[in-house]
């Protein structure tokens, strides 16, 4: 009962009061469309994060919603919870990007905002993320990962796309779970180089930590297929494969040259923090 005492407290805390030091962790959580299940992963992960007692920041990067989503988030006036919102839906690629960028964390999680990683698996990250690794990302490929409810289908394209990665000479062999931990100087050089807007920015990152020389792991995870997901399994595979290929061709143009800013080539709008945090 103690301890569940010192969880709550912990978390009241962070609700109510500004954290009082820098954030040692920010959590950056892409929303596009999410109303049944934002507020859910919010309660989640601020739970955990907070008893962990460490001072950390939660930072909602919706991607023009067109639901309540946004509504939802501003009512909870968090004191430690920012809202970044774009002026329309633009890709999960760029609402990742804004969100790290914004973030003050000396450690950056990435998570979805169905959970289908448990927040409770950032502990295995972090650890490794002690010992001198750069980007950490969560498998569900690895030795000992857990994974429920994937579909057939999902299994099918996962394996074909891992046999493509690896000819592309990236050792990581889950790269699109969407649970990854970067130390902040990875975090900055790599958003600040992505260019790819959609679902295969997790790719583009990946490679452009191999090119850079930064320390990647890949650790195991628990991973539950969340229902609801509005994701075409086959639709997003073959954009990745095509990425594949943009990807390799903005390296040979030089679009990944050192101190040329993400998504140079057109016009961006500003984030807008309008939740909790400094501005």
């Amino acid at each position: 009962m103690t301890g569940a005492r010192s969880a709550y407290r912990a978390y009241r805390d962070w609700v109510t009061e500004p954290n009082g030091s820098p954030p040692v962790v920010s959590v950056v959580i892409p929303a596009y469309n999410e109303e049944w299940r934002i507020l859910p992963t919010i309660g989640a992960i601020a739970t955990h994060m907070s008893a962990r007692g460490e001072p950390w920041e939660l930072i909602i990067a919706d991607d023009g919603s067109t639901d309540t989503t946004r509504t939802l988030v501003q009512d909870l006036r968090f004191a430690n919870l920012r809202l970044l919102i774009a002026d329309r839906n633009r890709g999960k690629g760029s609402a990742v990007r804004r969100g790290v960028l914004a973030a003050q964390g000396d450690l950056v999680l990435f998570a979805d905002a169905d959970q289908s990683t448990p927040i409770e698996q950032y502990d295995r990250l972090a650890g490794l993320s002690g010992q001198g690794y750069d980007v950490v990302v969560g498998s569900r490929s690895a030795d000992g990962a857990r994974v429920s409810g994937k579909s057939l289908t999902r299994r099918v394209l996962s394996g074909g796309l891992q046999t493509v990665v690896r000819g592309f000479g990236i050792s990581v062999s889950d790269t699109q779970c969407g649970f990854k931990l970067f130390t902040r100087d990875a975090a900055r050089t790599l958003f600040t180089t992505q260019i790819v807007d959609g679902f295969s920015f997790d790719l583009e990152v990946l490679y452009l930590a191999h090119r850079r020389g930064f320390r990647v792991a890949e650790v195991p995870v628990e991973w539950i297929d969340a229902p609801g997901s509005t994701v075409d399994a086959a639709k997003v595979s073959l954009q990745f494969v095509r990425d594949l290929a943009r990807i390799r061709l903005n390296d040979l143009r030089g679009r990944y040259a050192p101190g040329r800013p993400a998504g140079h080539d057109r016009p961006t709008t500003p984030p807008v923090p309008s939740v909790g945090g400094p501005p």
